[in-house]
């Protein structure tokens, strides 16, 4: 027996609860603006340049007195953060002047120095980014996100309608607000492996909008006579069984990924496991939603149509 996340024939009434969702997202949208507002993004060496090295210690040690010991080495003004483990830490310093010579000057001085003081430390990776690049990469990743919401807009108002399109977008920069807020709240390091999720969260969001928006168009057409709440309350339903049970397989292994996966992709696999769940949220309650608030309307059958439809019923 194949097993049915959702029961067939589920009639839930997402259009009733929709100004209860405009709301939360409205919530959720303004509270990501506020947290990278004040809080800001914590961006890794791929968009500030520098020195990073993830130093893993045998016991945690207190970072205060870790700090003062690293900028007592002359490399410059050290900052410091746990990942994923007390034990594990990233130190980031100045990108030294000269070539790659100096670079593993300063990495060999560290080391040393901790060495000396900690004992056995292992250095797990050493990343070094220059300030131009840095730059450049800051440029390209804004410019690909841009990019793709763009394309989206122009893909969903030749596929369907221009109300479409302009639901599928807002529910889009919803989710990309609302993951970029998160990250801004819990200060993990966002670096192009995060971007590449935000790209990858907008493509899916898009795959499970346009299901549910061809399947709106087609209900539409279908029944010409209905009111649009509750096409779209059916349409939703309709594939509901499918917007579920991809969510959840995708999820799970998602969840594998965050919970036994090294530390070097935790921040991609975190964007994705709220990525999806976001996104899920908007296909569902927001994006189908929002188009009646953007005035669609049934589309009643001509005159001429209904009259045919009449008496061809008369004559059975």
């Amino acid at each position: 027996m194949p097993l049915k996340l959702v029961p067939d024939n589920t009639n839930i009434g997402f259009v009733r609860v929709r100004f209860i969702a405009f709301a939360l997202t409205v919530l959720l949208t303004l509270g990501s603006i506020g947290l990278l507002a004040t809080k800001g993004l914590n961006l890794g060496v791929d968009f500030v340049g520098g020195l990073t090295m993830e130093v893993e210690f045998a016991q945690p040690p207190a970072l205060d007195k870790l700090r003062v010991k690293v900028d007592s080495l002359g490399v410059g003004t050290s900052a410091l953060q746990e990942f994923g483990s007390p034990r594990n830490i990233l130190i980031r310093l100045p990108l030294p002047e000269g070539d790659q010579a100096a670079v593993q000057k300063v990495v060999a001085k560290v080391q040393s120095g901790l060495k000396a003081d900690y004992g056995a430390v292992k250095f797990r990776r050493t990343e070094s980014v220059s300030g131009k690049v840095s730059g450049e990469l800051i440029e390209k990743g804004i410019l690909a996100v841009v990019l793709s919401m763009a394309a989206v807009a122009v893909f969903t108002w030749f596929r369907f309608e221009w109300f479409f399109g302009v639901s599928t977008v807002v529910a889009l920069v919803h989710d990309v607000i609302v993951t970029l807020g998160f990250f801004a709240l819990t200060q993990l390091e966002f670096d192009l492996n995060v971007v590449a999720a935000i790209l990858t969260i907008i493509g899916y969001s898009l795959n499970d909008k346009v299901v549910i928006d061809d399947r709106i168009r087609e209900n539409l057409r279908k029944y010409r006579t209905m009111d649009i709440g509750p096409i779209i309350d059916l349409s939703v339903n309709e594939t509901l069984p499918r917007t579920v049970m991809t969510s959840v397989t995708v999820l799970a292994a998602l969840m594998a990924m965050l919970l036994l996966g090294p530390d070097v992709i935790f921040g991609f696999t975190a964007a994705m496991v709220l990525g999806i769940i976001v996104g899920t949220y908007s296909s569902i309650f927001v994006s189908a939603a929002l188009l009646i608030s953007l005035g669609v309307k049934s589309r009643a059958a001509p005159v001429v149509e209904q009259n045919a439809e009449r008496v061809v019923r008369r004559k059975a």
